[in-house]
C-alpha cells in the first residue's frame, strides 16, 4: 500500500469517527485528490465528491474565486470555501498552483498553494516542490492529503 492510500484510509476512518463529510476542490491536480479519496473505504460513507477547476473561468463562476491571480493562498482558500458551500460538505482539501514545467504568473513551477476548510477555518499553506510536472502533480497530492489528515486530527 502506498503512503496515500494508507493516509486515506486514516482520513477515512476519522471522518466516519467524527461523523464529517469530506470534498476536493481542484486545479493542478485535475481530479487525483477526488480520485484518491474516492478510492478510500466506505467513500460513500463520507466523501461528498469533488470539482476539477482547471479553467480560471470555472474558478470564478463555479467556486466564487475573486478575478485575478490564481496561483495564491487566496484563491485556494477562496476554491475550498467555493466548494464547501456548492457540495454541502464539512471540510474541503483545494489545490492551485504551477505544474510546470514553465513558470506561470510570475511564479516558478512547483509553486503550489493547499487549503482545507472546516466549519471554523481554512488552513491555507504554500508548498515549493521541485521536479517534472508528474512529480509537483504526485507532491501536491500527497501534501493535500497529508493536511487534510492533519486538519481532521485536530478536529
Amino acid at each position: 500500500m502506498t503512503g496515500d492510500a494508507a493516509r486515506v484510509q486514516r482520513i477515512a476512518a476519522l471522518a466516519v469517527a467524527l461523523e464529517v463529510t469530506v470534498a476536493a476542490s481542484e486545479s493542478l491536480t485535475s481530479g487525483s485528490l477526488a480520485k484518491a479519496l474516492g478510492a478510500g473505504p466506505d467513500a460513500a460513507d463520507w466523501f461528498a465528491g469533488g470539482i476539477v477547476a482547471y479553467k480560471e473561468q470555472v474558478k470564478f463562476e463555479v467556486l466564487g474565486v475573486h478575478e485575478g491571480p490564481v496561483v495564491t493562498a487566496e484563491c485556494a482558500r477562496q476554491m475550498a470555501e467555493g466548494a464547501k458551500k456548492l457540495l454541502g460538505a464539512d471540510i474541503v482539501v483545494s489545490a492551485t498552483g504551477v505544474g510546470g514545467p514553465q513558470p506561470s504568473e510570475g511564479k516558478r513551477a512547483g509553486t503550489v498553494y493547499i487549503a482545507v476548510a472546516t466549519a471554523d477555518d481554512t488552513t491555507v499553506r504554500q508548498l515549493s516542490l521541485d521536479g517534472d510536472p508528474d512529480s509537483v502533480l504526485a507532491g501536491t497530492t500527497s501534501r493535500s492529503l497529508e493536511l487534510l489528515e492533519e486538519i481532521l486530527q485536530i478536529d
